[in-house]
């Protein structure tokens, strides 16, 4: 029989079970093969399974699935995988660092007990268009629309339309981009809101989306004046967030809870 692994779900960017993004968390001696990882993460169907690998005191390795495709950046699953790793490594450290594929080097410096800092690099944003496919998807005329790297940035009036959205799926599935970042004024006590929605990689809605805020982020501190924000993603499960932009680099301040955590038992010959 072969060693099982452990799995860890946890929920990210929030302090309570039940709240924020579930993400699953998979400590590995060596990755998987591609084609085994997509099954587990699609078997898993949350948002993003993240696999980690050790690459030294305090680095490890990192690549996150979602249900259909693996993804360049994933803020959620990273903040899921560090609290795992803080919270049941023998060594006490204050710091990780996570090395990635196509995303550069990401950093989470713990705060307190179950709040962490992560350190992403900043999206640049750029001018795009109104398609038809976003206007029938959302079902009304953004403000604006930018896009980053992977994701377009929608930009609306005033919180209540973001929060009383209902896409139709079979047109945004239609755009070629990872995902569609809805935003506007988030109000009293908070500077902006979001929804994400990204079809086109099995998720419908993400609850809450860290590499987001790396495009969020840079949009809101220009409009704002202000290099530190406060967010919400007003999804059903909800997700706050503190914002920093720093120039390159975006800093990210949520907590992380444990909901469960068991085993993932090796195809043989895979591991």
């Amino acid at each position: 029989m072969h060693t099982p692994l452990p799995i860890f779900q946890v929920d990210a960017f929030t302090d309570e079970l039940f709240g924020g993004n579930p993400a699953a968390v998979i400590p590995c001696p060596k990755f998987p093969e591609d084609e085994l990882m997509q099954h587990i993460a699609a078997e898993n169907n949350l948002s993003e399974t993240a696999f980690v690998v050790a690459a030294g005191k305090g680095k490890f390795k990192i690549r996150w699935f979602t249900p259909l495709k693996e993804v360049r950046l994933c803020g959620h699953a990273t903040l899921a995988a560090a609290h795992v790793l803080f919270t049941s490594a023998p060594d006490k450290l204050d710091k990780l660092i996570f090395l990635t594929k196509d995303a550069g080097k990401l950093v989470v410096t713990k705060i307190a007990d179950s709040r962490y800092a992560l350190d992403l690099p900043t999206d640049k944003i750029r001018k795009a268009k109104v398609s038809k496919n976003l206007r029938r998807g959302l079902g009304l005329e953004p403000v604006k629309v930018l896009q980053g790297q992977d994701d377009l940035l929608v930009i609306l009036s005033k919180k209540s339309l973001v929060k009383r959205l209902e896409p139709r799926f079979e047109y945004l599935a239609r755009i070629k981009k990872r995902g569609i970042v809805v935003t506007a004024p988030g109000g009293r006590n908070l500077d902006f809101v979001s929804r994400c929605f990204y079809p086109r990689y099995g998720i419908l809605e993400d609850p809450v989306t860290g590499s987001a805020h790396t495009l969020l982020t840079p949009y809101w501190a220009k409009r704002l004046k202000k290099n530190k924000l406060s967010a919400e993603q007003i999804s059903k499960r909800k997700g706050k967030l503190e914002c920093q932009h720093k120039g390159k680099r975006v800093r990210l301040i949520g907590s992380a809870v444990t909901y469960s955590s068991g085993q993932v038992f090796p195809i043989s010959g895979i591991y």
